[in-house]
C-alpha cells in the first residue's frame, strides 16, 4: 500500500492473510512491513519501521490475528504470504527483507523464481537467508549505492531502478514490491494488479473472506491511497493489471509508470 495520507491495511490485510494457507497455498511464512511517521508530522512518511515474520501460514499466525485487528497506521507497506522454492521454510528466509541504505530502511517482498542467478556482491549488503529473493534484493541495493554518491530524489531512483530490474528479470519471473519509506515500486514480470482508491469512496467486497466494508466511512475526502497486490483483493473494484515487463512508483496515493515493457516490432 502507498497512501497520501496515513492509511490502515486492517481490510486489506484481513483478506490478503487468507491467502497463507486458507484460501490459497501460500502457507510458508509472512511477513509485513510499516513505515509509520511521527505523531507531530502524520503528513511526512516517516523513517522507522514495524516489522513482522512468521515462517506458520498467515491465516493461522497468532502474530497476523493481531495485525488483523491492530490498525497502524502509514504512508508505505510491504507484505508478504510465501510459497518456498528457493530456501527452506525458516524465519530468515521470510519476506519482506529490511536493509538500511543512505540512512534509510528499505524493504523488499518477491514472488517467483530466478534460474541461474550468482550476481557478485562485493559491498556490505550479504543475504542472511538462503533465498533467491534476498539475493536479488542485496544486489539491487549494492548498484543503488554504486549508482549515486548522494541521496537521490524518487525520480533519480525511479530511472536507476529502470535500468537495473531488467537485468535480473532476465532470470526468470521477478514480480516484487520495494519501498524506502518515500515511495513503493512495483515490477511484474507475470502478474500484479493494482487499484487506486479516492473521493467518492464507496463499499468494497473482500475477495477471499465474507466481508464488506464502506470505505466512505473510515476514509476523508482528503485521503487518497494505491493497493497492489498479485490477485485482486475485491470483486467489485477496477483493478489495473499491469504489463509483464512494467515498473511502477506509486508516490502520495498516485502512479506513473518508470519502465514500460518492450514490444516487438
Amino acid at each position: 500500500m502507498n497512501s497520501h495520507l496515513p492509511a490502515s491495511l486492517t481490510l486489506s490485510f484481513t483478506g490478503f492473510s487468507q491467502r497463507g494457507g486458507c484460501t490459497d497455498h501460500h502457507a510458508d511464512g509472512w511477513g509485513i512491513a510499516f513505515f509509520e511517521s511521527e505523531a507531530a508530522t502524520p503528513k511526512i512518511p516517516g523513517k522507522g519501521v514495524r516489522y513482522f515474520v512468521d515462517k506458520e501460514g498467515a491465516s493461522t499466525s497468532p502474530i497476523a490475528q493481531m495485525l488483523r485487528s491492530y490498525p497502524i497506521k502509514s504512508h508505505n507497506v510491504v507484505a508478504h504470504v510465501r510459497k518456498a522454492t528457493v530456501g527452506a521454510v525458516s524465519l530468515e528466509n521470510c519476506h519482506p527483507f529490511v536493509r538500511e541504505l543512505w540512512g534509510r530502511y528499505w524493504v523488499f517482498a518477491h514472488n517467483g523464481d530466478l534460474k541461474d542467478y550468482t550476481p557478485q556482491l562485493h559491498g556490505s549488503f550479504r543475504p542472511v537467508g538462503t533465498t533467491d529473493s534476498e539475493l536479488a534484493f542485496c544486489w539491487l541495493l549494492q548498484e543503488l549505492a554504486k549508482s549515486h554518491a548522494g541521496v537521490p530524489t524518487v525520480e533519480e531512483l525511479s530511472l536507476t531502478l529502470a535500468e537495473l530490474v531488467p537485468q535480473i528479470a532476465k532470470h526468470g519471473t521477478f514480480n516484487f514490491l520495494l519501498s524506502n519509506g518515500q515511495a513503493l515500486w512495483a515490477h511484474a514480470s507475470t502478474k500484479l494488479h493494482y487499484v487506486l482508491r479516492q473521493h467518492p469512496f464507496t463499499e468494497v467486497h473482500l475477495k477471499d473472506d465474507d466481508v464488506s466494508v464502506d470505505l466512505a466511512s473510515f476514509n476523508s475526502p482528503e485521503d487518497r491511497l494505491a493497493i497492489v497486490v498479485t490477485e485482486p483483493l475485491t470483486t467489485n473494484e477496477e483493478w489495473v493489471a499491469m504489463a509483464p515487463g512494467e515498473l511502477q512508483v506509486f508516490v502520495d496515493g498516485t502512479t506513473s509508470v518508470c519502465l514500460r515493457p518492450r514490444v516487438a516490432a
